[in-house]
């Protein structure tokens, strides 16, 4: 059974937690580890850690904004992939975000021609489709990587839903200190 832990500015700064997200995602896709632990902050972000017994499994934070719940971040340990724990930890977050505001993400698209990984591409797209994602039909490239955006509602999501998300953290992103 997971156990989850909620991570706020107090208890971030863990080794095992900042190696997870430093490893899992693209360097262009990260936001510096110290600016995330601060912008848990001055945003509303829900930022938890998943546990089997002491060993730490993964990761999700989501940005809450007034109209999506953001799935900003979600990584498993590579070397405990394909074993349920994405699963259970994604039906955890589901039920958690089911009633009110739509859920939504956005992963690398499966269809960017010459991704480096279209092979991850297309089982991350598959994994979210069988866990009860759709496909909204928006997109969005940035340094060079293509994102489709995924939701748990079947309310239409638009390019302009994504540009209004972007925004209120370019906002706060403007505001850190040293960012100016």
């Amino acid at each position: 059974m997971l156990r989850s832990v909620e991570i706020h500015s107090g208890n971030a700064d863990d080794k095992a937690l900042r190696e997870l997200y430093e490893t899992t995602f693209p360097v262009e896709e990260q936001i510096p580890y110290d600016d995330l632990i601060h912008l848990l902050d001055v945003m509303d972000i829900d930022y938890t850690a998943y546990y089997d017994g002491e060993m730490l499994v993964g990761l999700t934070m989501v940005m809450r904004l007034p109209r999506y719940n953001w799935g900003w971040y979600f990584a498993v340990r590579e070397e405990l992939r394909g074993k349920g724990f994405g699963q259970t930890i994604l039906s955890a977050v589901l039920n958690k975000y089911r009633k009110g505001t739509p859920f939504v993400i956005d992963i690398e698209s499966p269809w960017q021609p010459h991704a480096p990984n279209p092979e991850q591409r297309k089982r991350r797209h598959a994994f979210y489709l069988r866990n009860g994602m759709k496909d909204t039909g928006a997109n969005r490239t940035y340094n060079g990587i293509t994102f489709t955006i995924m939701s748990n509602s079947d309310e239409p999501f638009t390019q302009q839903d994504y540009e209004d998300i972007v925004t209120s953290l370019r906002q706060v992103w403007k505001n850190m200190p040293g960012q100016q």
